[in-house]
């Protein structure tokens, strides 16, 4: 056998370096596809676009395993990057004109939109903004705080290219007392913009101790619209623990199949402050007007229940209701989850409405005693379980157009028009009075209420504009028709707002 010539030490070096050299080429082309992908992913998450699909590995026709094994460097690290955090958005830089505190009044919803339109103000003012106190002195004295409620972190984070929101006043204001005021009703950025920015500058910090409808519904620019939308559907997010609660009884609740959620808004609060006692005992009626009268800021006192019914102004009562869907067509075996407080008058009042809809149930029925026992005591805490459940619904029923059935319509109207519908009431109670009087058949009673709602079923349309009378429009938060097209889950966020 011939002997083999042994290579020269340079030789064996320089193969051994450019195969080396190869093998570090190769590792740094798969290292930067995946910091590349990485990125990709993270930047699809933040643009909000559904992530593209992974490139499949495919056999090599020369069999070897670098195809497969840069694939699988590529799906490892897109499960990595989908573990991760989503990227924030980059902070957006600004001077700060002076601090925003705001005091929201009002039930959840109420809170809710009110947030909203603080954040709006603070963004085009270039004010820096305190994370929100809630209300804690209604009739419902729920002692929560923002974070109890809602995902500060999240709050602040989603933001962060918008405004400024800190947890706190500085220390260097914590000795400040900040002038106070409620600013006026449906006003415009203008009002904004040459009223309340001068006190801001002046005074360093202003509080503003009302916030409910501060901001008109119609004629902002289209940027402050489309920001009281992002606030609204994507930077207010419940706490983890309220999300995971109200996603539990959704599934729950979709098991069966399809359900719809019926808010019987028949609670005392409302039947006292509103002056609406159809139905009810001498005894209950007195109860109600000694609550209304005890609440000094509930500024209507003496109010005819009948001649408000007849207007359409009351809520319906669960007799009503119950009326009102078996004629809508909807059959005895309907999945109903009740979204309320507690019923004024309690089982015996939604005794009937039991017996038309067994199939009846509410958060005390999905839920266990420990899984609850937190939220008690909380009202708002448990109004925002019934907010999810709500959002998420087949068909939602409000019996009452409140802050609750507008917000939660919007909602519903921003995730793709989901069926909502929106009562007749002044309409409903003509054709149940007569139904009742035996002046209408059953079957002309159905007719006349099934075709009343045929146009009442959240369809697309534009908001109702009255000049010169901002409270009788149509309201933002339940039909934020700006926000609305194909592209309403990419909303395009703002980038400039000129002061």
């Amino acid at each position: 056998m011939a002997k083999q010539k042994a290579s020269p030490p340079g030789a064996v070096r320089r193969r051994l370096g450019g195969a080396g050299a190869s093998a570090v080429g190769w590792a740094l082309r798969v290292a930067t596809s995946i910091v590349a992908w990485t990125l990709l992913l993270h930047l699809f998450t933040f643009l909000g676009i559904p992530r593209p699909p992974l490139p499949i590995a495919r056999p090599s026709c020369l069999g070897g395993r670098s195809n497969s094994t840069a694939a699988e460097a590529l799906v490892a690290a897109s499960e990595a990057a989908r573990r991760a955090p989503p990227a924030l958005p980059p902070r957006r830089l600004y001077k700060s004109n002076g601090y925003l505190l705001v005091s929201c009044n009002g039930g959840l919803n109420q809170m809710r939109a009110a947030i909203c339109d603080m954040v709006t103000v603070a963004r085009y003012l270039n004010l820096t903004m305190v994370i929100p106190e809630l209300d804690k002195q209604s009739f419902w004295a729920d002692p929560s705080d923002f974070g109890d409620i809602f995902d500060v972190n999240h709050f602040i984070d989603s933001l962060r290219d918008e405004v400024k929101i800190v947890k706190e006043l500085p220390q260097k204001f914590s000795e400040k007392v900040p002038l106070s005021m409620q600013p006026i009703s449906w006003s415009s950025e203008k009002y904004y913009l040459r009223q309340i920015l001068p006190l801001v500058r002046k005074h360093k910090v202003v509080r503003f101790s009302k916030t409910d409808s501060r901001l008109a519904n119609n004629g902002l620019p289209l940027k402050l619209q489309k920001l009281r939308c992002y606030v609204n559907y994507n930077a207010l997010r419940f706490t983890p623990s309220i999300e995971a609660l109200g996603n539990k009884m959704v599934s729950i609740l979709r098991r069966t199949g399809s359900f719809i959620v019926l808010h019987l808004r028949y609670e005392m609060d409302m039947l006292a402050f509103s002056g609406c006692t159809h139905g009810c005992s001498d005894e209950e009626t007195e109860e109600l007007t000694r609550m209304r009268y005890a609440y000094p800021w509930w500024k209507e006192k003496e109010i005819d229940s009948e001649k408000k019914r007849l207007e359409g102004l009351c809520p319906l009562t669960p007799g009503e209701t119950t009326l009102v869907l078996k004629a809508l067509g909807f059959p005895r075996d309907t999945r109903i989850y009740i979204a309320s407080g507690e019923i004024y008058g309690g089982e015996t009042r939604l005794a009937v409405l039991k017996t038309e809809f067994p199939n009846i149930v509410r958060k005390e029925m999905l839920l266990s005693d420990d899984e609850l026992r937190p939220f008690q005591k909380h009202s708002t805490q448990m109004a925002a379980l019934d907010y999810l459940v709500s959002v998420a619904s087949d068909v939602f029923i409000p019996s009452n157009y409140g802050n609750m059935a507008k917000v939660v319509e919007g909602h519903r109207r921003f995730t793709g028009f989901h069926k909502t519908i929106q009562l007749d009431r002044k309409k409903l109670v003509e054709l149940i009075d007569l139904f009742e009087d035996q002046e209408l058949s059953w079957e002309e009673f159905s007719v006349a209420v099934k075709e009343l709602h045929m146009g009442r079923m959240s369809q697309p349309t534009r908001r109702r504009v009255i000049p010169g009378q901002p409270k009788e429009e149509g309201y933002f938060y339940a039909n934020p028709h700006e926000c609305l097209g194909p592209a309403r889950k990419r909303m395009e966020r703002l980038k400039h707002i000129e002061i």
